[in-house]
């Protein structure tokens, strides 16, 4: 489940020699950014999710949904579909109609939904590469962060924010591997309504569910 949510969340050329130090430009529409999503008591977003390897002849393609509220998170994929509520983190797996409950362990290195928006703050170094045209017209802020910590398997993620309202369009995080998962934001609703308990696996609502519970 951690290598999933890390490729989902994300929450997003080598640039070593270039990220010796943090880019102010960049930094300011990143606190803008975070600024604004920290303000949202709750949100719903639906995405468009790709895995491309040329090496591997990888080339993936899906789409989910993602609703956050605090360090709570519901993320949907055509298989597969996570609940954690702070606490308890519950993966329902399609295919064998089975879930798993686990005690959410969070690790401080983690890429998770809830932490996509203030990620960058401790253990990257980023730098604004380009402010150019997106589609539709709209300029865009290209943004490159880099993980300080060598030993991750992700050594990029590539932001790419909205110049005017500062929400975040897409995102591509780089794989050691080759791997590169880009996520495309395709609808995103601020949402104050949502209720604690939608983040809490309801048995009732997937009949025959096997539960396996591991805690």
């Amino acid at each position: 489940m951690k290598k999933l949510v890390c490729s989902v969340f994300f929450l997003i050329g080598a640039l070593s020699g270039l990220l010796a130090q943090n880019d102010p430009k960049a930094q300011v529409i990143l606190d803008e950014m975070s600024k604004k999503y920290k303000e949202m008591p709750a949100f719903r977003a639906k995405f468009s999710y790709t895995l491309e390897n040329p090496a591997s002849k990888i080339n993936e393609t899906a789409e989910g949904e993602i609703v956050v509220k605090g360090a709570k998170f519901y993320l949907k994929l055509p298989q597969q579909e996570i609940y954690n509520n702070g606490t308890t983190v519950w993966t329902y797996m399609k295919e064998s109609n089975e879930v798993t409950v686990s005690a959410y362990e969070p690790d401080e290195d983690d890429i998770n939904p809830t932490k996509i928006y203030t990620l960058y703050k401790k253990g990257y170094k980023y730098i604004l590469l380009a402010e150019q045209p997106a589609e539709g017209g709209k300029l865009v802020d290209v943004i490159d962060m880099e993980p300080t910590d060598k030993k991750g398997q992700f050594f990029k993620i590539r932001l790419i924010i909205n110049k005017k309202d500062k929400t975040i369009k897409s995102w591509k995080m780089f794989e050691k591997n080759g791997n590169k998962y880009t996520y495309v934001i395709k609808s995103f609703t601020p949402d104050a309504t949502i209720d604690d308990n939608f983040f809490s696996f309801d048995k009732s609502k997937y009949k025959g569910v096997d539960v396996q519970d591991i805690r």
